[in-house]
């Protein structure tokens, strides 16, 4: 016998009753983005790959490791979409959105594909909410995207979070301090681990990242980053820690923070959370001012986040909205209850239709596990019969007064 199909390793349905957590994390972050004035923007599952090549960065583990990669029937190479930023900068180039008051503010809520180990909350096909804000450099708007992200946690009731901090500087800053960073681990060749080694030139900053009891010895005398910030670089810094300051949002200034992403410049931060244990991110991100150029389009400055969806629900305490009521169940399909189950929908009403063939005791204990608040019955005999569930009262009326009938009650309820 041939096994079973299954998912492939990685990969996950979302069942119908996991939908409802799902679906109050996108509500949450309509409500919280929509309302500071973010609009909805949705880019294509695959992108050409030079776009995440430069974008991302070479030397990164996404590209280097992660991406899934394909060559279509005209020869292109094209990348299943890893991450958000690099494609919600694309569109905005492409469709001439710099014309538009700046900054422009836009998030998103979609699938994303890394080939990564899969563990607790974190998939090789995963979902992300994600938040960008195109054109303008202030630290204003860093410190409002910041206080975005955290506002969408507590509304998904995770607690036990931390706020790191730090900055990357620009990028000349940065490869100022990579020499020196490099000169170190160069001086400790010999007690990092064999994947440090390799990437001293490539990307040295990773190290900090490293499990390796070798590599972290080293790093703890390592140069640090915000010890050579230029003076506009620890001036930008500072007015972003003001503004979270007088917000009253908490954090911990972390010199050591990096993420796996080049673009990246300046203001750099991550939420942690005790609940997720050692994977402990629930969302980050960071300003990306010379991203833009990267791609070859005109320098634009911008910052962002995204947090996975998969860990906000493993980390939090959903409260999902209520499923929609079920007004009407019209328990048959005949063409007059197919009739009448059109003529309610374009009332406005929700309505469920049977379709198992039920008997009658079937129809209504099935109207009654879909939550239904009235059951519209056919019967030759009897005629059209509107029974109440709540009261248990029924009645029989002609086909045509059954939606009006419904209506009052709902109006009344």
């Amino acid at each position: 016998m041939a096994e079973k199909p299954q998912a492939p390793r990685g990969t996950y349905d979302v069942l119908p009753e996991q939908d409802a957590a799902r679906a109050a994390v996108e509500h949450a972050a309509r409500d919280i983005l929509g309302g500071s004035g973010y609009r909805r923007i949705e880019t294509p599952i695959f992108e050409h790959t030079e776009l995440f090549a430069r974008g991302v960065g070479a030397s990164t583990d996404i590209v280097q490791k992660e991406m899934y990669t394909f060559t279509d029937a005209g020869d292109r190479s094209l990348t299943l979409r890893p991450e958000g930023t690099a494609p919600v900068m694309r569109a905005y180039a492409e469709h001439g959105m710099h014309k538009l008051p700046q900054p422009v503010k836009l998030w998103y809520f979609g699938p994303f594909f890394r080939q990564e180990k899969p563990q607790a909350g974190r998939f090789r096909q995963f979902w992300q909410v994600g938040a960008e804000a195109i054109g303008s450099d202030d630290p204003a708007v860093d410190a409002e995207t910041i206080l975005l992200l955290q506002t969408l946690i507590y509304e998904l009731g995770i607690e036990s979070v931390t706020l790191r901090l730090g900055s990357l500087g620009t990028p000349e800053t940065r490869a100022e301090y990579r020499d020196k960073l490099i000169a170190h681990l160069r001086a400790h060749e010999s007690e990092l681990s064999e994947d440090v080694r390799a990437r001293i030139d490539l990307n040295p900053l990773r190290a900090f990242d490293a499990d390796h009891p070798g590599t972290r010895k080293v790093m703890a005398s390592a140069p640090l980053l915000l010890d050579h910030l230029t003076p506009e670089d620890a001036e930008h810094f500072a007015e972003v820690r003001a503004r979270l300051d007088a917000a009253g949002v908490a954090y911990v200034i972390d010199p050591t923070l990096v993420r796996g992403i080049d673009y990246y410049t300046r203001t750099l931060f991550e939420f942690t959370s005790d609940a997720l244990g050692a994977q402990s991110g629930v969302g980050g991100g960071g300003r990306y001012d010379g991203l833009a150029e990267v791609l070859g389009l005109n320098p634009t400055p911008g910052i962002g986040w995204a947090a996975g969806v998969e860990r906000l629900l493993l980390a939090g305490d959903h409260k999902p909205r209520p499923q929609a009521v079920c007004d009407l169940y019209v328990a048959g399909t005949s063409v007059a209850a197919f009739t009448l189950a059109a003529e309610a929908r374009r009332a406005g009403l929700n309505v469920q239709l049977e379709l198992a063939g039920r008997s009658r005791k079937g129809q209504l204990k099935q109207a009654d596990r879909s939550g239904a608040r009235h059951v519209a019955i056919f019967s030759e005999d009897e005629g059209t019969i509107l029974k109440d569930l709540e009261s248990g009262e029924q009645e029989v009326l002609a086909a045509d007064a059954i939606v009006a009938r419904v209506l009052r009650g709902r109006h009344i309820g």
